[in-house]
């Protein structure tokens, strides 16, 4: 018989810190992918209507984000002053519903990274209603289907907000998210107060557009950083077993 003490249930599995399933990096990076992209889709496409200019360039106060994905040019909505013609509404149109289907999957790639409990589950459900809206808005332009479009917007708006208060509600306790917990329900409650001045017409001097993009904002802020973060959380290693021999 061996001097030797047994090996210690901590020594048998160990692990070092909190650690993610490896599907988690891979929904992460589609986080990151759909917000980027979709940034660039509106830059891409703001900068094709200012190409053309037949009814003076976009506004990012005045002119709200849809605008860029209306299919033909002029008065919209019909009769009123407000102009627009977006020459390659399709790049927008198009980066949306990549934003919704890259969100969609995401969302159910990184469902471990949080913990087992309903606030998470609300969470993720809501943020992938929050996805299908974006696509549904992508799907119907403004005017082409604008009752479809204006309520597919809503749900993103709503869902997605909320999503990000009940994500930083589960957070607590959970260590993979010190530091992160605050600034997710932050994000999410500063949407959803912008959402409800928008709705309500209080726009104040960052007018319909401004209000409108501090809406979506810190939702595409949020799925950059918290995307970024979850990349950086190490994945479960092989458990590796002490005093064994071969």
């Amino acid at each position: 018989m061996s001097g030797e003490p047994a090996p210690s249930e901590a020594a048998v599995g160990e692990r070092r810190g909190p650690l993610v399933h490896r599907a988690v990096h891979h929904g992460a990076y589609l986080l990151i992918l759909g917000a980027v992209e979709f940034v660039v889709a509106m830059a891409v496409t703001q900068w094709g209507w200012n190409s053309s200019a037949p009814y003076g360039s976009y506004s990012l106060l005045h002119n709200y984000i849809s605008d860029l994905g209306a299919v033909n040019c002029g008065a919209w909505p019909s009769g009123s002053t407000h102009y627009v013609c977006s020459p390659w509404h399709l790049v927008f149109n198009a980066g949306i519903v990549a934003l919704g289907l890259l969100l969609l999957l995401g969302v159910i790639l990184i469902r471990t990274g949080f913990p087992a409990r309903r606030s998470s589950s609300l969470g993720l459900g809501f943020l992938a209603i929050a996805a299908v809206g974006a696509i549904g808005v992508g799907l119907s332009p403004e005017d082409v289907n604008y009752y479809v479009h204006a309520g597919s917007a809503v749900v993103a708006f709503l869902f997605g907000n909320l999503a990000l208060i009940l994500l930083g509600v589960a957070m607590f306790r959970d260590t993979r998210w010190d530091g992160y917990r605050a600034y997710t329900m932050f994000s999410g409650l500063v949407g959803l107060v912008a959402l409800f001045l928008y709705l309500g017409h209080a726009w104040g001097p960052l007018g319909v557009g401004g209000m409108e993009r501090l809406i979506v904002a810190p939702l595409l802020l949020w799925a950059v950083v918290a995307g970024v973060h979850l990349a950086r959380v190490p994945t479960y290693a092989p458990t590796r077993i002490h005093g064994t021999s071969t």
